[in-house]
């Protein structure tokens, strides 16, 4: 496959996974906060290559929830249609970069979909309910998780 095909096919990936592809979201919260890519960035967690990567198509998929946590974060406060002083921009960014989104507990429909997703974009079915037999003894939550990705209960 050429690059471009490449590029074609994980930005459609992406707009599987995300809503839309990551290009032109990032795109969109730069101008909104009024701030570098390197700067989005570090508010996210991630390194600015790997920003780029992810902008440009190069990359499909983020694989630490706590970044998709504070990116979906991040789009809310822009969507909100807010508008903040600089000041309270850098402390909305602060608050954000310190945030942490958990695997289970409390999350939105939007964020569970994004995490099934991923995994589903990660793993064969049957690699989602091998996963989900071998953490079942440890954590039911993780299990639980997995073999909805896998779409089921794979914990048995």
């Amino acid at each position: 496959m050429d690059d471009d095909a490449e590029i074609e096919r994980n930005r459609t990936l992406q707009a599987q996974l995300y809503g839309e592809p990551l290009g032109p979201l990032l795109r969109r919260l730069v101008a909104a906060l009024g701030i570098t890519q390197a700067r989005l960035a570090d508010v996210l967690g991630l390194s600015a290559p790997m920003l780029s990567q992810l902008a440009s198509g190069r990359r499909v998929k983020i694989g630490n929830p706590a970044v998709v946590g504070r990116l979906r974060t991040l789009v809310d406060v822009v969507e909100s249609g807010r508008v903040l002083d600089p000041t309270q921009l850098e402390q909305e960014l602060a608050r954000v970069h310190a945030a942490q989104a958990p695997l289970t507990g409390p999350s939105t429909t939007a964020d569970r979909s994004t995490l099934l997703g991923g995994l589903r974009a990660a793993a064969s079915p049957a690699q989602l309910i091998a996963a989900a037999q071998a953490v079942a003894p440890i954590s039911k939550d993780l299990a639980d998780l997995l073999g909805r990705a896998a779409g089921g209960n794979a914990r048995g």
